[in-house]
């Protein structure tokens, strides 16, 4: 869970840094990793990485609720955590999907 999230503020805060906005996650809700190269990864690998972090966190909510719902040893808390990571992961991709289409649309709109 802090794997994904992590990786989505790392990747909206690059993100925020080449559209200029400035903004980047709420850092009492997410922790920005620290660079760990000397030349950042590019952002397509981050987003790739990012979205196989929030599939793998909703496959794991999906089988929390599945195991709540047939009985399968599975505490309603546990689901309900599964569920609420999976649901943190998921805003954070679109928060960071949305500002990429905001300055792709940014892009398209400046006059040469």
């Amino acid at each position: 869970m802090v794997d994904a999230l992590s990786t989505l503020a790392t990747a909206s805060a690059n993100w925020s840094a080449l559209a200029g906005s400035g903004g980047a996650s709420s850092p009492a809700l997410f922790s920005l990793a620290p660079a760990q190269a000397a030349t950042p990864a590019p952002f397509a690998d981050l987003m790739s990485d990012a979205v196989g972090q929030v599939d793998q966190l909703q496959t794991q909510a999906s089988q929390a609720v599945t195991g709540l719902m047939t009985g399968g040893g599975v505490d309603v808390h546990q689901a309900m955590i599964a569920t609420q990571k999976a649901d943190a992961a998921f805003e954070m991709a679109l928060a960071v999907r949305n500002k990429a289409v905001q300055a792709y649309q940014s892009v398209i709109g400046m006059q040469f």
